[in-house]
Order: structure tokens, then sequence, then C-alpha cells
């Protein structure tokens, strides 16, 4: 009889659980497979029959038992038809390949999410670099409809409004560095998207730091002076309305209501660009091979506007410490309070600590170096300013004494009419035109330089005072906020003057010598055209037959004799002007001229020539014109500026600047020292290179005129104005009262009226008026 078959049992495994689940399932069959352990140990143990008997009971019913379909059936069912060991084999089995399938699919899954986080960086970047392109083109075309088309628009309003050109300061020079950036961006033919465009970018922007630097802070430094300018249009009502209208009609497209809408653009533009530069370096990979790059430019960007909002700050501390303002007493008195008040006393209290040595003073070596070279060139710019400004009005003084207009009764001879040639063709050209060359190379120049040192030296002034503030606040642990800003205050004016005023000093010292460098090629071009004129002339002199040696043998000597003529005759001149003039005495001038004059001599006789007012003991009140006699030309410490007088009764101190030497009245003037040629010489001409004389006719009595001597403006219609150096002639030297003091005369214009007599003068005539001096 045949052995039946054991039939074969199909297990269906339960679904394995989700991925979250796993860890308990994986308890479980660890706990069933101890379980399956400890039922084959209990198998062990029990008696061979009663397994076998066990065993073929289980094979029966196995038999007899259907085979199931359900399968939601079978995960009830035990697996008792295989060995415990051979289950666990094959569920473990499973489950490995299971969890490295699902290994396989995250890691699947992770690297798809990275692909995709990639690609949202790349397009992220890309956007924020085409932003930055995008935007530069945009803010370059808005500035030039502002520049070009709004700014020529304002200029053709009738009248144009005022300052307009302050408000377009430094514009040019931003749209020019934003234009060279913009060309270098499009200089390549790659695209946002290639990765070497975002290097040329960088590099771009790098190159152009400095520049972008350079223009930006000056605009911005500038901006508060075009707000200002553009408040100041608003308070005019019509004109801001116009202004308006010019500017929708020059931007249409764009909807702006101000000229603020265009000219705040280069502020908002440099503060972009850090923020645009890191946006595009968030979204760009560190292993991208400009990726150190774009770090560094943008951590530029961001020290470049820092660095532009200290000079910002530096500037609006200058602008305000700078300033000078013209206040009366009145101003000064209301702007003293309680506050101010306390500043000035601790500050006064803090100085004179430092000059009695009760404090010791905060030492800066390195600024007061810099301070004292300062005050080196401004008192050299102001002395050298002083020189040419009198060296113009000499020249000026020269230009006016027109000697070749001048009969010199000597027809026929050739040495006047090449004079008089000569003497034309300094005055008209060459002489005028040095003179136009000087003024504008070098006195313009100098003038400008001497108001450029107000600002520093405001600067150096205030820095003291707030160098007071801050050593007293110094030594304390715990600042107040005002103290901390009086310390911040203190440290950026120091910090300002440290930065700026050696290269203000270097500058300075520049010009100076540039100008004095002109002021040579000035005279050397003088010399040059008078060398060209006088060699067309030389021929024509008396002596160009002479040698050199010779010719400058005898120009030398007529040099030095000329010289010696000129001090005499200015000499002459001097005394003779700064002589008073001689006016009708009143009886009690008369008597006290007298009186002094018999008690002193007539050398010590002085006359006032402004009053004066006594400031120290023994000192003399005294009225312009009075007489004294000099006692002593010195005080009783030997100070000769304080002369000891008697003032007829009166006796005390007066400055030696008030007074001035009493003359006399002759009456007949001092005779010329050029006429003193003897008078038994034959007659004959003298010749500028022959020393021979000719006899002059002397008049005994000259000719004088009376002028007058100052300015007088009618005070009503009995009197006449007259201007000083006026010829007048005298009516009656007396009013109708017979009162001297009021003189009648006819003006030039033949107005007749009183003026009062000691505003007249007699002097020779054709002479100059009074206060005409030859220098």
């Amino acid at each position: 009889m045949e052995v039946p078959r054991r039939p074969s049992i199909t297990l269906v495994l339960p679904t394995p659980a989700p991925s979250s689940l796993r860890p308990q399932g994986a308890v479980r069959r660890s706990a069933m497979k101890v379980k399956l352990q400890n039922s084959t140990e209990s198998f062990s143990e029990r008696d061979d029959g009663a397994g076998d008997a066990q065993l073929s009971s289980e094979e029966e019913t196995a038999e007899e038992s259907p085979t199931p379909t359900n399968s939601s059936n079978t995960k009830f069912v035990r697996p008792l038809l295989r060995p415990p060991s051979q289950d666990s084999f094959s569920e473990d089995s499973i489950s490995e390949e299971r969890l490295a399938e699902e290994a396989e699919e995250a890691k699947k899954r992770r690297e798809e999410e990275e692909e995709e986080a990639k690609e949202r960086k790349a397009q992220r970047q890309r956007l924020a670099i085409e932003e930055l392109v995008q935007t530069e083109k945009n803010y370059l075309k808005m500035l030039q409809i502002c520049s070009v088309n709004i700014r020529s628009n304002l200029k053709q309003l009738q009248p144009p409004p005022a300052n307009l050109d302050s408000l377009f300061l430094y514009i040019e020079d931003v749209m020019d560095v934003s234009r060279r950036l913009l060309s270098l961006f499009n200089q390549t033919h790659l695209q946002p998207e290639d990765p070497h465009y975002l290097e040329t970018l960088c590099n771009s922007f790098l190159s152009l730091s400095s520049d972008i630097e350079a223009a930006y802070k000056e605009y911005l430094a500038n901006y508060n002076n075009i707000s200002v300018v553009e408040n100041g249009y608003k308070q005019k009502e019509a004109l801001w309305k116009e202004i308006i209208r010019v500017i929708k009609l020059s931007a249409p497209e764009v909807n702006a209501t101000s000229l603020s809408f265009f000219l705040v653009m280069p502020v908002q533009q440099i503060t972009r660009y850090p923020l645009l530069l890191q946006t595009i370096q968030k979204h760009t990979e560190p292993a991208h091979p400009a990726y150190a790059l774009l770090e560094q430019t943008a951590h530029t960007s961001i020290a470049l506007n820092c660095r532009i909002n200290e000079y910002k700050r530096f500037r609006e501390v200058a602008d305000k410490y700078k300033k000078t303002e013209s206040l009366t007493i009145r101003d000064k008195i209301n702007r003293l309070n309680t506050h101010s008040i306390a500043k000035k006393t601790a500050r006064f209290s803090q100085h004179l600590k430092h000059e009695t040595g009760i404090k010791p003073k905060l030492v800066d070596e390195e600024f007061d170096a810099f301070e004292g070279f300062f005050n080196i060139l401004e008192n050299g710019i102001l002395v050298l300013l002083e020189n040419v400004e009198q060296y113009l009005l000499h020249l000026q003084r020269f230009l006016t004494c027109k000697t070749e207009e001048f009969d010199f009764e000597m027809d026929g001879e050739k040495s006047p009419i090449c004079y008089k040639e000569i003497t034309t063709a300094l005055r008209q050209w060459i002489l005028p035109t040095f003179e136009k060359r000087t003024r504008t190379l070098v006195h313009k120049p100098l003038c400008a330089l001497r108001d450029l040192l107000v600002g520093p030296r405001n600067l150096i002034r205030k820095r003291l005072d707030k160098l007071l503030d801050f050593e007293m606040i110094e030594s304390k642990s715990n600042l107040s906020y005002e103290e901390q800003a009086v310390a911040n205050t203190y440290r950026t004016i120091n910090t300002l003057l440290l930065n700026e005023l050696p290269r203000f000093n270097g500058l300075a010292l520049q010009l100076i010598w540039s100008m004095l460098g002109t002021f040579s090629c000035l005279h050397r071009d003088l010399a040059a055209d008078m060398e060209q004129m006088f060699q067309s002339f030389a021929q024509q002199l008396p002596h160009s037959s002479l040698d050199p040696s010779a010719f400058w043998k005898w120009a030398e000597s007529e040099v030095l004799e000329s010289g010696r003529k000129l001090q005499t005759v200015c000499r002459s001149v001097e005394d003779s002007l700064n002589a008073p003039a001689v006016q009708p005495l009143s009886p009690s001038s008369q008597r006290r001229l007298k009186q002094l004059t018999d008690k002193h001599g007539s050398g010590k006789i002085y006359q006032v020539m402004s009053t004066v007012a006594g400031s120290r003991d023994l000192d003399l009140n005294l009225t312009r014109g009075e007489f004294v006699a000099v006692i002593s030309e010195a005080d009783t410490r030997g100070d000769k500026r304080r002369w000891l007088v008697d003032a007829g009764g009166r006796r005390g101190y007066v400055s030696s600047s008030k007074l001035i030497r009493y003359h006399q009245a002759m009456e007949d003037p001092p005779p010329s020292p050029l006429l003193n040629t003897p008078l038994d010489v034959t007659e004959r001409r003298r010749h500028s290179y022959t020393p021979v004389y000719k006899p002059m006719n002397v008049m005994s009595q000259p000719c004088f005129q009376v002028m007058a001597a100052y300015s007088f403006t009618a005070r009503g219609n009995h009197e006449v104005s007259v201007q000083a150096g006026e010829p007048v002639r005298v009516l009656e030297p007396h009013d109708k009262r017979g009162n001297p003091e009021w003189s009648l005369v006819e003006a030039t214009g033949g107005q007749r009226g009183y003026v009062p007599s000691n505003y007249l003068t007699v002097m020779p005539m054709g002479a100059e008026p009074p206060g005409f001096r030859v220098f």
C-alpha cells in the first residue's frame, strides 16, 4: 500500500505594517522567536511516545481539514507544519528586503528634493542678478530724465528758479559711475544664468567700488542742501505749481509729484547694492567657483555704505560748526539762557585750571603740529594778500599819472618824443594788461584762499571748546546721554581735523607756491614785453651809439641822481601835505597859540588831528584842531607813545599818533628844492645825457586856489554841498554875523552858500587834493 504524501500547505503572511510601525513589528517578531524556542524545548522534554501520538494526530487532522482560501483567515493560522527556525529565517529575509527597498526609495526621494532645492536656489539667484541689472538700468534712465529733460525745462522758466544748479550738484558724477557700471555688466555676451556671469558681475563692482564711493559720498553729503532748496521752492506757491507742471510735462510716464522723487534715488540705490548682493549670496552654493568673490563683493558694498555714512556725519558736524554768524549784541544777549551760561562758566573755569596749573591739559602733539602749521600758513596768506593789494594800488596810481599828456616845450627833440611814445605804450597797453592778469591769476585766488581759512579756523576754535567739555567728563565711568553726545562730538571734530587739516595745509601750500610762481611768470612776461618795446625805440635814443660799458655807467649814475632828487621831492611833498590847512583862527585859538608859543617856543607847538578821549589816569580830553605844546616825548615809564603836553593851563598825556607839528603860516611858500640852479649859468637846455643847466624863471608870488579838504553835505538852503578836492571861490570868509567859522563860497556849478571854514584849504594851482600821497 502506497504511503500518501504529506500535502503542502501555503502560508499567506500578513501584509507588513507601514514604515512608522516597523520597529514595533520587529519587536513582535523577536517575541515570537522566543516563544517558538521555548515550545521547542518543551517538546524535547516530553516522552517519545507522546510525541509520536501527538504528531500522528496532527497529521490526521491536517489531512482531514480543507485548504483555506480566504486571506483574512490565513493570518490566524499558526505555522505548526514547519519548524520554528525555518519560519523565523523566512520572515527576517523578507523584512530586510523590504527595508532595503524602502531605503532606496527614500534615497531617491532625497536626491530629488535636493535637485529641486538646487533648482529653486538657482532660479532665485538668477532672478536676483536680473533684478540688480534691471534696477541699474531703470535707475540710470530716471536720472537722465531728471538731469536732462527736467533740468533744461526748468532753466527755461522766466525767471529761472534760484539755486537751480545746486539741486543737481554731483548728479553728473553719480550718473557717470552708474553708466560705467552698467557697461561692465553688459560688455560680456554671457547670460545671467551662466555660472561665469556672476564672476563678471563681482569683478565689475569691485573695480568701480572706489569711484562709486567718491561719487555717492559727495552727493549724499549735499542731499540736505537739496532738501533745503526744494523746501524753499515749496514756500512759493506759484513757483512750485510751475515746477510740478514742468515735471509732469517732462516725464509723463512717471507719476512724480516733486523733484525729490528723482533726487532721492541715489540715496536709495547705494543702500540697495548690499541687499541685492546678499540675496545673491544667500541663493548661491558655497561650492560655486565665484562664491568667495561674491562674499568679498557683498562685504565691500557694506563697508562702502559705512564709510559714506561716516563721511556724511563728519560733513554735517563740519557744516554745523564752521559757519560764521555776524550777530549783534542784542542777538547774543537773546541767546543767553541758563544752560549756555552754565556751559560757558564751566569752560572758563576749566581754562583757568589749565593756565594756573591746577589741572593738566590734554595734549595732542599730532594735532598741535597741524594747528601750528595752519597758523603759519594763515599768517603768510594774509601778509601776501596785503602786499599784492598794495602792489596793485601803487600800480594803479602810477597809471593815473598821465605824464605823456604834458607839453615839455622841447619841440624838435627826439628824446621827449621817444619818452612820450614809450610812456603811452606802457600806460595804455603793457601795464594795464599786466595789472589785469595779476588780479585774475594772483589776487582773486588769494582772496578765495583767504575765505577758505574761515572754516578750519572755526573748527579749531570749536574743538578747543569741546575739549574743555570733554576733559570735565573724561574721568566719569558712567555717562549720561548728553555727556555721551558731548564726547562723541569732540571725537568727531578731532578725527575730522586730524584727517582733513593736513590735506588742507598741503593744498594751501601748493596754491601759495603756484601763485608765487605765477607772479614771477607775470613779471617775466612784463620784462619781455618791455624789452621788445624798448628795442624798437633803442635806435632813436641819444645814447644808442655808446658802447655797453659806457652806457651802463651813465645809466647807473643817472638812476642814482634821479633817486636822490625823487627822495627830496617826496619829503617836501610829504611835509607840505602833512602840514595842517591854514585857516583863520578864532580869537581864543589865537590867544592860546600865542601863549604856548611865548612859553615853549614855536618848535614845540603841535595840533590835534582827531578827537582824543583819555582812557588812563592823567590823560587829557582834547578836540580836533586844539593847540598843545609838547613838554616831554615820553611818559614817566619811558613809553614814547604817550607824550606829556601843555594844553594852555592843563597838563597831561596824549597819544603821539594824534598830534602833528603845527607850521606857522608864511607869506611866501618855501622855495622848491629843484630850483637851486645858479643864475649866472649861460642859457643851455639840459638833456638827460649831458649835465648842462638852463636858468628857469621863478614866480615870486605863486598862484593858489581854495579847495574843499573834506566833503560837506548841505543841511539847509543857506548852505552848499561840496566834495573833497573840489575847487571853490571864497566870497566872504565869515557869515553875516562876522563869525569866521563859516565862509560864503561859490561852488563849481555856480551855487553859493556857507560851508565850515575848517573844511577849506589853500593849495597851489594844479596840486592834488588833500590826502594824495606820493609813494
